[in-house]
């Protein structure tokens, strides 16, 4: 693995999936540490903070730092807080991150942006009707992420990307992902890193979100067999990704023959 200076991961999905450990990958995880390789934690969870991850994935046997961990709930705060200082939000999401919201303005009665996390029950028919009248008013809407679906025990769930698209073609209106697959979160992850994105790998289950944007970075894209993978997106997919493994625990034995 000398010939890599740093990698980076999507946790769910890769590492675990629903929160149970994928097998293999806490041992691929101590190597990494052992050998001085990077690492860095991208995550589209919007519903625990950085800390809560870390803790969470310790717990798993997985032994991780918070300041490892960049998540779209992270992004979303720092873009905000940058392009509308002071400015009043109504933060449209689920489970208890009000950790990671510091520096906000809270303001879910007359807010004059709303933030939009992880799709989830707080998605309701109502909510969403209300996210559009206020961007028919010209409120800004800034989406964690745009991505379309994610993968629970017992399927597939859409995500926030399903409800933008309908949202942009009924306003006629643009809304800004911060998240995965943006680009900001994988140079984040790299400066936090200290390691330049043409020594670095990106690991994934998403080759649209996850593994194409970094190869776009110059990172080396890896995409895993768990998660949502399907074999049927890869067959059709106009974007390759570098390599292909069965899952996370195959990561040693791919970067020691890069």
């Amino acid at each position: 693995m000398t010939h890599v200076d740093g990698v980076l991961f999507d946790i769910e999905g890769v590492l675990v999936t629903e929160w149970q450990p994928v097998p293999g990958a806490a041992d691929v995880l101590a190597r990494l540490r052992a050998e001085s390789v990077r690492r860095a934690f991208l995550t589209n969870t919007t519903s625990r903070t950085c800390a809560e991850i870390a803790q969470r994935l310790t717990d798993l046997g997985m032994e991780v730092e918070p300041d490892e961990i960049v998540t779209a709930v992270s992004l979303t705060v720092d873009h905000v807080r940058q392009t509308y200082p002071g400015l009043r939000c109504w933060v449209l999401n689920e489970g208890d991150i009000a950790a990671d919201l510091d520096g906000l303005v809270l303001d879910a009665d007359d807010p004059e942006v709303v933030i939009l996390g992880g799709a989830g029950d707080a998605f309701t028919h109502r909510a969403m009707s209300r996210v559009a009248e206020l961007m028919l008013e010209d409120v800004p809407v800034v989406a964690m992420h745009r991505a379309l679906a994610w993968q629970a025990a017992d399927g597939l769930r859409i995500d926030t990307g399903v409800y933008l698209a309908g949202l942009e073609e009924l306003t006629g209106r643009s809304v800004v992902a911060v998240g995965k697959p943006s680009l900001r979160g994988f140079l984040v992850a790299s400066e936090r890193m200290g390691v330049e994105p043409d020594r670095m790998v990106v690991v994934g289950d998403d080759l649209a979100g996850e593994v194409v944007p970094g190869q776009r970075l110059g990172m080396t894209g890896i995409l895993v067999r768990t998660g949502k993978f399907r074999q049927s997106v890869l067959d059709l997919a106009v974007d390759r990704p570098d390599h292909v493994v069965d899952s996370v625990a195959d990561l040693p034995g791919l970067l020691a023959g890069l």
